[in-house]
């Protein structure tokens, strides 16, 4: 059974690895073998994990075999916006994508009424995924290289009153 909890420093090593991993192999058939690399650079080293660690703003799915799911929280201007939500695909379908952003709610201040997402809009399987867990398009981003692959597409799920959101 995976156990969800707080990334610590000693995991900046285990996240990056998962991110080297994972990612490229994920977004290259989507956007691109140098946009993938160029996603691993910038968001999957050392310097950004272990300041999203240091924040409290990353949680970890873990297993026997390691680190098998990462989830990230950031900022948007006033919205709170998941930024990474990535479980190892030996271990999709098993829930864990769901509960990763249940964790991350969790992080959320109380008077958060609403959690946001990003995602490339050639990623039909995070669609899929993110209208099935209730996020909702709020806009599209084209891309800076106009390539509708690379459009950004940003969603919202509204969230409940402190009184209905989970708790720790």
């Amino acid at each position: 059974m995976e156990v969800i909890r707080s990334a610590e420093p000693s995991d900046v090593r285990a996240v990056c690895v998962f991110g080297e991993t994972h990612i490229r192999p994920h977004y290259a058939p989507l956007i691109g073998e140098p946009a993938a690399d160029a996603q691993v650079a910038r968001w999957w080293n050392a310097d950004q994990i272990g300041a999203a660690v240091s924040a409290g703003l990353i949680v970890v799915a873990e297993a026997a075999d390691g680190v098998v799911g990462v989830a990230q929280l950031g900022r948007a201007g006033v919205d709170h916006v998941i930024y990474k939500l990535y479980v190892d695909p030996r271990h999709r379908s098993h829930g864990l994508g769901p509960r990763l952003i249940e964790a991350l709610v969790r992080r959320l201040p109380p008077d958060a009424t609403r959690l946001c997402v990003e995602h490339f809009a050639g990623n039909e399987r995070a669609s899929a995924f993110y209208e099935r867990e209730g996020f909702t398009v709020e806009r599209v981003d084209p891309s800076p290289v106009d390539d509708p692959a690379l459009d950004v597409v940003w969603r919202v799920r509204v969230l409940p009153g402190a009184s209905g959101r989970p708790g720790p």
